[in-house]
């Protein structure tokens, strides 16, 4: 019998002072089986980093065609695509070719570094490619607030990220790799 997905209800109050974008977001994310805590948490700060009211989750990992993020346009373009995680340099290079902007959130300790070394030449052709690396530490504070019903706070100033749930919290930066 195949696992199934664990559902989690957010609300999501964003306060982005970088980019002058006030909203509350209301949002149901599934949990695939062989996605962690701190994987999940990810996709939930990217998207609270790009938040939008086109903004929406997409089937992830259970589908190979799709980012864990996306944002399209009135005409169905994808304007915005955004992985979580390590890509592989081929599933980066479609998605350059399929969506205006990419973004790619890395963390991890060791792997992301590694992932970065054997990568980030090859990534730097793409133009519309942006690579954000967060702190593993932060990451592993942020899996802590991973609720079945979360209520979260998120500032975003000077490239800082706060995001609070109760009385627990976390300060995190999204490093830029390649601009």
């Amino acid at each position: 019998m195949a696992l199934k997905a664990t559902i989690f209800k957010v609300r999501l109050q964003v306060a982005d002072m970088d980019r002058e974008y006030y909203g509350e977001h209301q949002l149901t994310l599934a949990r695939h089986p062989s996605e962690t805590d701190e994987r999940m948490m990810v996709r939930l700060l990217a998207f609270a980093h790009n938040a939008s009211p086109q903004l929406e989750f997409t089937r992830g990992l259970s589908s190979g065609d799709e980012a864990d993020l996306w944002q399209l346009g009135l005409s169905g373009a994808i304007e915005l695509w955004v992985e979580v995680g390590l890509p592989g340099p081929e599933r980066l290079r479609k998605a350059c070719n399929r969506a205006d902007r990419v973004l790619v959130y890395s963390y991890g300790r060791r792997t992301a570094q590694v992932w970065w070394q054997k990568q980030g030449q090859a990534l730097g052709r793409h133009e519309n490619l942006c690579v954000y690396h967060l702190d593993a530490d932060a990451c592993a504070q942020l899996a802590t607030m991973a609720e079945r019903n979360m209520d979260l706070h998120v500032t975003v100033q000077d490239g800082r990220i706060w995001i609070g749930s109760g009385n627990r919290s976390a300060e995190l930066v999204a490093e830029i790799r390649k601009p």
